[in-house]
């Protein structure tokens, strides 16, 4: 067997794979920045944003109780 054909499968079953994960893994990345920061600009007047920061295991959300936060 040729040492040519053996790097080209390597190539084609190792490489290229791991490759395309990788990039789509990017991909899924910067799509979900895009949508968050959307949405952020969407409801920036809105307790929606101020609840969607917030951490759930807290305690009062400042939302609800303004004058305990």
């Amino acid at each position: 067997m040729d040492i040519g054909a053996i790097i080209f499968v390597v190539i084609l079953v190792v490489i290229m794979p791991i490759g395309i994960l990788m990039s789509f893994g990017a991909l899924a990345g910067i799509v979900s920045y895009l949508t968050k920061t959307a949405v952020d600009a969407d409801h920036a007047d809105s307790e929606l944003l101020t609840i969607s920061e917030g951490n759930p295991w807290g305690g009062i959300c400042p939302v609800d109780h303004p004058d305990d936060a």
